[in-house]
């Protein structure tokens, strides 16, 4: 009766010492993955900035060429510097705030 008890005793302690190592094991792919996960996203915030610059540019060329072209109608490029001073005065309404 001992014996099997010190079998059952050794068992257990198998089990538990294996549990202890896949816990361990665990908590170390669920730090690499958050960390990569932190990566991730940095590499998405700098890239929505990146986008948001380009659309910024790409609407100031936009407007430019609209502006300098001669073949355009002029009432298009008042138009779109209308749009621009509305929304000069939003943002400065918005810093007034």
């Amino acid at each position: 009766m001992a014996d099997e008890q010190k079998q059952v005793a050794v068992s257990l302690k198998q089990k538990v010492s294996k549990v202890i190592l896949l816990y361990s094991n665990l908590q170390k792919e669920n730090e690499k993955l958050q960390q990569q996960q932190n990566e991730y996203k940095e590499t998405l915030k700098n890239k929505e900035a990146e986008i948001e610059f380009l659309k910024n540019k790409y609407n100031k060329l936009k407007l430019a060429k609209s502006i300098l072209a001669t073949s355009g109608e002029p009432h298009d490029a008042k138009i779109k510097i209308n749009r621009i001073v509305r929304e000069i005065d939003k943002c400065i309404a918005l810093l007034n705030r």
